[in-house]
């Protein structure tokens, strides 16, 4: 264990710092449900979207990105299309101002802006939604319990602390154990605030995260450079592009990322990446999923600083991260053997190079100030997913079923008892996870790939009622659910069958049942004002407001989507050239980025309304 008494002051001083930001907002978190789960939709912009950022700055992920790094160089910018990624580019052109404009608290709320709140499937539409939120709620806790788990165990081996624990715990659980140990601590902020407190904290952190990062990435270069400039890696390694196959053999170098490989299933690149793109596409004309993402951008003081929001998101979260992500997988390739990543009977655990290169390599006070922002990382996941959960349930379900006129008092107890459980389950089911890759490959590819086809529709097409939303729904998470039992491999794989699956219950569950009321559907062409299949709906509109403009954005919104995805892969990709110095890749990166960051000034910034 490298920590010395600098690194862990630097690390309780956050802490502490967490719990009086927590203490210092809990009587503006108590005013109202509004101010404890939407800041009081007061704050600024840019501090919604640095929370955003935080919260996407999480140790498991980053963890899982440093393993793909790795292992798949260059290449690996293409795997979080997974998520997909590119959703906040759609997200910031045009989803966050549609989602903004209901003036709703959550996903569940919104959908009275679209069906209305009478009508056969409204109910049933709403729960199915809060229900899709939970789980996924609670499958992030997951991944971020259990990868938080495996960071604390590079750091403080059992071996340390297991003369002061009263009783034993076998090895494959002393990650869980670590989990629940920090969980608890950051369920105590979390809870204690409400979003006040979350979104400064997350600022906080990310500054600290800038500062580890920019470190980081200086240490990987003075490393590299030692070494003679070079790392040992395969041919294509610092190759961005790729054909059918992956063709990226590690023999000789370090076999276990061959079967790395295998086990993750992405040999067939090509193949590999065409789903991604194809499930990613529709996932982000699907709009925002119900989780603290959504919550953010609903929490923004209007439609105009949602966009503004979402947008900021890409541009401060991608450079600093890949800043750490590409260091740490440098210093990792230069000193692998060093490591120690054998996991007895499992081979090479690539998902720990990221705590073994930290506690091995960085300097006393740079570690400290690392791994404070790796812990706030943690809590800054934790606590925006865990206010998520909160709000469906308190809102969607206490509120709206159990005690709709509760007063601000008992409204913020349920918010403390429903946080305790929420918390509980989630570490129950981190039990259950084989590793952060397992859980992600489900919730992306499995979970959400149910979530798409009723999510889509809901935006684009006038006929798409409350009945069809909810049997796509269903049909959608009971086949997620499902699948894992049935199919093995990839379970991005399966999404094609899901999306089937779920559009059929769309369509079928949407002509079984009258179309919305025609005044819901006018008031939310008006209000939210979308492109697609609404021709009847215009006509209507129209002829009762001849002086409505309806939106005609189609064709710039979506060039502004191909525009911004180019300039994500290049803000992804820029610190990556920038630490391996390579300078013509590096220079052209940087010419492609301002051509389309002016562009954007043009046919993006200068367009949104107040």
């Amino acid at each position: 264990m490298n920590l010395k008494l600098l690194d862990v002051s630097i690390l309780l001083c956050y802490l502490i710092s967490m719990l009086m930001i927590g203490w210092y907002y809990r009587n503006k978190a108590r005013q109202n449900k509004e101010s404890y789960l939407m800041g009081g939709k007061k704050l600024p912009w840019y501090m919604l979207g640095l929370s955003d950022a935080s919260d996407m700055f999480d140790i498991s992920g980053t963890m899982w990105m440093v393993s793909l790094c790795f292992v798949y160089g260059f290449k690996s910018i293409w795997i979080p299309w997974l998520w997909p990624v590119f959703n906040q580019v759609f997200n910031m052109m045009f989803l966050a101002k549609w989602l903004r404009r209901s003036n709703a608290n959550t996903g569940a709320e919104w959908l009275v802006t679209r069906f209305g709140l009478k009508g056969r499937g409204v109910k049933s539409s709403h729960n199915v939604t809060v229900v899709f939120a939970l789980i996924g709620c609670l499958g992030f806790l997951a991944y971020g319990f259990i990868g938080l788990g495996k960071f604390i165990e590079i750091f403080v081996p059992w071996a340390v602390v297991k003369d002061y624990v009263p009783f034993d715990i076998a090895p494959q659980y002393v990650a869980h154990f670590y989990g629940i140990i920090f969980t608890l601590f950051a369920m105590f902020y979390s809870i204690i605030g409400g979003l006040h407190s979350i979104v400064v904290g997350d600022v906080i952190k990310y500054a600290i995260m800038t500062v580890g990062c920019v470190a980081i990435g200086i240490i990987a270069v003075n490393h590299l450079h030692a070494s003679g400039g070079k790392v040992n890696v395969p041919n294509g390694w610092t190759d961005p592009f790729f054909g059918m196959r992956l063709d990226m053999d590690w023999s000789g170098i370090f076999k276990d990322a061959n079967q790395k490989i295998k086990d993750d299933g992405y040999g067939l690149f090509g193949v590999f990446f065409m789903m991604m793109l194809f499930k990613g596409i529709f996932a982000s004309l699907a709009g925002p999923a119900p989780n603290y993402d959504m919550q953010k951008m609903l929490s923004t003081r209007s439609p105009k600083d949602a966009s503004k929001m979402t947008g900021f998101v890409s541009l401060i979260l991608l450079p600093v991260r890949y800043t750490m992500i590409t260091g740490l997988t440098v210093l990792g390739l230069l000193y692998f053997k060093q490591l120690n990543l054998k996991d007895a009977g499992t081979g090479t655990d690539f998902e720990k190079i990221l705590p073994a290169v930290i506690n091995g390599f960085l300097p006393v006070g740079i570690l400290g100030l690392v791994l404070t922002g790796l812990f706030g990382a943690f809590m800054g996941t934790f606590s925006g997913t865990l206010n998520a959960a909160q709000a469906y349930i308190v809102n969607d379900i206490y509120l709206k079923y159990v005690n709709p006129a509760a007063s601000t008092k008992k409204i913020m107890a349920m918010n403390y008892i429903v946080g305790v459980l929420v918390v509980v389950v989630g570490v129950i089911l981190g039990f259950f996870a084989k590793d952060v890759n397992s859980i992600l490959q489900w919730i992306v590819g499995a979970l959400y790939g149910g979530y798409i086809a009723s999510n889509v529709l809901k935006w684009y097409w006038w006929r798409f009622n409350a009945n069809g939303f909810f049997w796509g729904m269903v049909a959608g998470i009971a086949a997620a659910m499902v699948f894992p039992f049935i199919f093995t491999g990839l379970p991005l794989y399966n999404w094609p069958w899901l999306f089937l699956i779920s559009i059929s219950g769309c369509v079928i569950g949407t002509y079984s049942a009258p179309a919305t009321d025609i005044d819901v559907l006018k008031n939310f062409y008006k209000t939210v004002r979308p492109w697609g299949f609404w021709a009847p709906v215009k006509e209507l509109v129209m002829s009762e407001d001849p002086s409505f403009v309806p939106n005609k954005g189609f064709k710039l919104d979506m060039m502004n989507v191909v525009l911004g995805v180019i300039a994500q892969l290049c803000l992804t990709i820029l610190p990556m050239y920038l630490i391996l110095w390579m300078k013509t890749p590096l220079i052209v990166t940087v010419i492609i980025l301002a051509v389309i960051i002016t562009i954007l000034k043009k046919t993006w910034w200068n367009k949104l309304e107040n």
